[in-house]
């Protein structure tokens, strides 16, 4: 079965460390220390056929970090944490890899904990905080602590480090054409790359020339100011031969307008960070180059590496999202493969609570659950589920993959749900492929049987008399009570989503929800002229901050306006007349796009002309239809929208853990 994807699969050596094949695990954070759910969530990956796992975020110094959930790797303190877990990604065959980054001027947690800034050259942090000059005997302190750092990786089983180069911290700073120090640290492209190369070499000298060390460099910094492609191949090409592998990703965390680049956002092309490897691979003779961003289709990756523009594949979500990516690419299992669809909010969720879950698979956080309460249920149930949406869809698979029989009942003609709105959207495209793979997993599952075109009333719940219902009806659109919303110009987001020929030139869109913020940009790719207008102060992500950021780029990008504060009174054919609940907000003070226009109409508010009036004002659950299921059987559970319409990290982890509670009693 390999045989498909031949180049994937080669194996490749790097100093004397030999890696299974050439899908590696990038570096990603998810705690203070490596404790046991974080264990397994490294393990996961190697369990799933990766050749290597990479912890990342680990620090070689307390004046290093950049936020408190940095690994310690100056001390001792984290020993059985760091051996353990190097222990649990090798027994499954995978090489175990940690990531060792100094933030430099951006170590913003050492800073609150009484460190001073310090950084290449002298400055200021966003925090008004002075930056002072490193002096050369600091530039050789840092030097030893990384080699010290990697030392102390390697004696606790890790197989390879990877020094963090890019990305804005400590030594991307260094490389960066800010760094015009006098001596041999700063000016030149030499001597702006002297720290990267002196520590790849001293990491060799004491850990010895077959223990590999990867470096991690931004090829391009992206951003106006910034270093580009052609100063990212000088970099290369001064650690080619010093540093057993190039990881070449782009952009820096630093700089709002490209962390979307280091971190593809969905309105990326897949693997759009590729280019830039591939151009370095051309100049650089002895070291093998990998690839990061973007990644997660197997025949892009199976290209990118039969073709030459990098050697190696390194997925962060991509493996978030499936971690068995690998082993089901090996066994002829790839239309399984579950494709991130780079809706950001794993990295959002860690951001705010330290820990890495994913919206499409529900054991990613749940690891340690998963592994020990994967037991099959005492008594086998018939489940019955009202719904084939996302959560009716997982609900469904997760009961029969315990022993449940399962009837799934969905009143439209196909599975899927609300969000088949949103095939035809371009930047959807993952979450349509993942819709389809759900639908044909259930219609294909022995213990599923399908009815579709089907209403769940409590006659036919009770004629099938089922052990438990699961409830996943949804939710229908909230619809706002202003004047002339039922005018022959109003529409609702969804039949937009499905038809958006619907939609004039010029449109105003009621509601700054995600819904409403992702409708603009789809109409803006289709050439309309969007304004959003919201009745609060900001408009709403939905705590995928990092979504709302990809967001606001993308209205800067299409001229989308923005109108917080701001109240829909009337509609009527020419379009919206509001009135303002607060300050009209300065183009400077508001994040999403541009501030709206606000011609004044005749009767003393303000009017918003435009063709086509849309309203994405939120989902009312369908606790009445629901609720009259609720007798019919002696189980009952509601499920995702039509419990609380959230989010699909809501609907997919509630159904999951719902199924996996049937059948213990």
């Amino acid at each position: 079965m390999v045989k498909k994807y031949p180049n994937l699969f080669k194996p490749i050596v790097l100093a004397k460390q030999l890696f299974a094949n050439r899908i590696f695990s990038a570096p990603t954070g998810v705690s203070e220390l490596p404790l046991q759910d974080s264990l397994y969530y490294y393990e996961r990956k190697a369990m799933g056929g990766a050749a290597s796992v990479c912890v990342g975020d680990a620090c070689p110094s307390l004046d290093a970090m950049s936020r408190p959930g940095h690994i310690n790797l100056w001390d001792e303190t984290s020993r059985a944490n760091l051996a353990n877990i190097a222990y649990a990604i090798s027994r499954h065959g995978a090489v175990p890899v940690i990531e060792i980054i100094h933030s430099g001027n951006c170590s913003y947690y050492s800073y609150s904990k009484g460190y001073r800034p310090y950084g290449p050259v002298a400055g200021t942090t966003p925090f008004d905080q002075e930056i002072l000059e490193m002096t050369e005997d600091m530039i050789l302190k840092c030097i030893e602590d990384f080699v010290q750092a990697a030392a102390y990786a390697k004696s606790c089983g890790f197989g390879m480090v990877t020094v963090h180069g890019g990305h804005g911290w400590l030594l991307s700073q260094f490389f960066s054409k800010s760094n015009n120090r006098k001596d041999k640290w700063g000016g030149s492209p030499e001597n702006r790359a002297r720290l990267a190369v002196a520590i790849c070499d001293r990491i060799h000298e004491v850990c010895g020339r077959d223990f590999p060390v990867e470096i991690r460099i931004s090829g391009s910094e992206v951003f106006k100011g910034g270093y580009g492609i052609e100063e990212g191949i000088e970099q290369a090409v001064f650690l080619d031969g010093h540093a057993d592998l190039i990881h070449v990703s782009a952009g820096s965390h630093e700089v709002e307008e490209v962390f979307t680049v280091t971190h593809p956002s969905m309105f990326l092309e897949d693997g759009v960070n590729v280019k830039y490897a591939a151009e370095i691979k051309k100049y650089v003779k002895h070291t093998p180059v990998a690839t990061v961003g973007a990644l997660s289709d197997p025949e892009l990756m199976e290209e990118i590496i039969a073709s030459g523009q990098a050697d190696v594949v390194q997925l962060a979500r991509g493996l978030i999202c499936d971690p068995d990516m690998p082993v089901k690419l090996q066994t002829g299992r790839e239309d399984e493969v579950r494709q991130c669809m780079r809706c950001l909010w794993c990295f959002s969720h860690r951001m705010k609570n330290e820990k890495i879950v994913c919206a499409l698979n529900p054991e990613i956080g749940n690891e340690i659950e998963y592994k020990y309460n994967n037991y099959l249920p005492s008594f086998r149930k018939k489940v019955l589920v009202a719904g084939g949406g996302i959560s009716g869809m997982q609900a469904a698979l997760a009961c029969a993959e315990r022993g449940h029989r399962v009837i799934l009942c969905e009143k439209e003609s196909r599975l899927g749900g609300v969000l088949l709105c949103e095939e035809k959207v371009p930047f959807k495209q993952k979450l349509g492929m993942y819709l389809s793979q759900q639908a044909d997993l259930v219609l294909r599952h022995p213990k599923i049987d399908v009815c579709l075109n089907t209403i769940v009333t409590p006659k036919l719940a009770r004629e099938l008399a089922p052990d438990v219902i699961f409830a996943a009806l949804g939710s229908r659109p909230a619809r706002p009570d202003i004047p002339g919303i039922d005018g022959d110009n109003v529409y609702e987001a969804v039949e937009i989503y499905y038809s958006p020929e619907k939609a004039g030139d010029k449109v105003v869109i009621i509601g700054g929800g995600l819904v409403g913020m992702e409708l603009a940009v789809y109409l803006a790719l289709l050439g309309k002229k969007c304004t959003i207008i919201e009745l609060q102060p900001e408009l709403n992500d939905g705590g995928n901050n990092l979504q709302g950021l990809a967001l606001s780029l993308e209205f800067k990008k299409y001229g989308i306006e923005v109108s917080p504060s701001t109240r829909a009174v009337e509609i009527n054919n020419e379009g919206v007349l509001v009135e303002f609940t607060g300050e009209k907000p300065a183009g400077s003070s508001f994040r999403f796009g541009l501030p709206a226009y606000y011609p004044r109409a005749e009767s003393g508010g303000y009017f918003f002309s435009c063709d086509t009036v849309i309203y994405a004002t939120g989902q009312e659950p369908l606790w009445d239809e629901a609720e009259s299921l609720r007798h019919c059987a002696p189980e009952f559970r509601w499920l995702g929208d039509c419990l609380a319409p959230k989010n699909i990290w809501y609907a997919t982890s509630s159904a999951f853990f719902a199924a996996r509670d049937i059948g213990r009693y």
